[in-house]
């Protein structure tokens, strides 16, 4: 009795080794990444998706989940809309102080965020097609005239969601001092909206309001479209002649280019006291906590880490990865010009990882 008991005994032990073994020869699945969501200007489409390619090799544990809006697009769907967001990127800087710091989430009682890393800049400029109207014979000199024509199709960013719409009003009103012609900003947008543009002059400083409702007349030869981005398509249709994009942008996808004079293009250094002499109003509550105003000045990208991202130190790992040797590069090879260092404002919040990559706002 005893000896079949042992006989027993050694079968359930094969059987249960043998279960043990199927089991795991079973594959393991793998770890769930993190989602890291980042939300960014559109004009930062190319490079960072080769930064995410490269990021994620690097980091093989997360996972970036990107999406690209205009600058202030993407700042309403964390302070306005409440998304979980772990990285927010803008074309202008100047966003975040103004429309983050300001806005406290519902949740916490805090500010969706204290900090801004200003990295990068760029320039307006002009793009085309070599069959564009008068392709053969626009310049420096006569961009304006050119664009003028009634029978030329130009377009431009709604300046209520992108920074390229506000800032290609800017350039006109700056073209206007740098070209002696004060009549150019209403030569060009005067009759084109069922609501006019408005530009006044006093004090030496020009204010462009933007109304609530931007909508081109039947008859206009200005296109407005939610997101400079969305223009490329109607350029290279050949729907449009021109259209007001970031130098990088026009770049990367090839198209021809007329650079704007350096006191208009907002991308040059030292020129911010010509730049400021403009600014760009919104006649409407876009936000619920404050009404934005755009003052000219050089053009400079922000990133920042909302108090309330799901994955903070993950979002620490991927800005740290852009303003690494990696990710300078690969903006660089994308034409997008980068600070070397990155300007931080409120130096001291910065998570300590990142305060090697940059150097105070208030540096000399």
């Amino acid at each position: 009795m005893t000896h079949r008991n042992d006989r027993v005994l050694r079968w359930l032990c094969v059987l249960a080794a043998t279960a043990l073994a199927s089991c795991s020869a079973q594959p393991t699945p793998p770890p769930a990444k993190t989602p890291l969501v980042v939300f960014a200007a559109a004009s930062l489409i190319l490079p960072f998706a080769d930064l995410e390619k490269a990021f994620e090799q690097a980091h093989p544990e997360i996972d970036v989940q990107a999406q690209y809006h205009g600058s202030i697009q993407v700042i309403r769907h964390a302070t306005e809309l409440h998304e979980p967001i772990d990285v927010v990127a803008t074309a202008d800087a100047s966003l975040l102080p103004m429309l983050v710091y300001s806005a406290v989430d519902p949740d916490t009682g805090e500010p969706y965020a204290s900090w801004t890393i200003r990295f990068a800049s760029n320039r307006l400029a002009l793009a085309y097609r070599p069959d564009s109207q008068y392709a053969d014979e626009i310049t420096q000199d006569n961009w304006f005239e050119v664009l003028a024509r009634p029978e030329v199709r130009v377009g431009i960013a709604d300046p209520r969601f992108d920074a390229a719409g506000y800032r290609a009003l800017m350039a006109y009103a700056l073209a206007q001092d740098l070209y002696g012609m004060p009549s150019l900003f209403r030569d060009m947008f005067g009759g084109q909206f069922s609501y006019p543009l408005t530009i006044f002059r006093e004090e030496g400083l020009t204010t462009i309001t933007v109304p609530e409702i931007i909508e081109a007349r039947p008859d206009a030869h200005i296109v407005v479209r939610g997101g400079s981005i969305q223009l490329l398509a109607l350029l290279e249709s050949g729907d449009i002649d021109y259209a007001f994009e970031y130098e990088s942008v026009i770049q990367q996808h090839g198209l021809e280019m007329l650079p704007l004079p350096d006191e208009i293009n907002l991308g040059a250094v030292g020129l911010d006291p010509v730049y400021q002499t403009v600014q760009v109003n919104l006649d409407f509550q876009r936000f619920a906590t404050v009404a934005p105003v755009f003052r000219g000045e050089r053009i400079g990208y922000g990133i920042t880490i909302p108090s309330n991202a799901p994955h903070p130190e993950q979002a620490v790992e991927f800005i740290a990865f852009l303003l690494g040797n990696e990710g300078r590069a690969m903006m660089e090879a994308d034409h997008h010009p980068i600070f070397d260092p990155a300007i931080a404002d409120h130096f001291a919040l910065l998570p300590e990882a990142l305060q090697a990559f940059c150097a105070p706002a208030d540096s000399p």
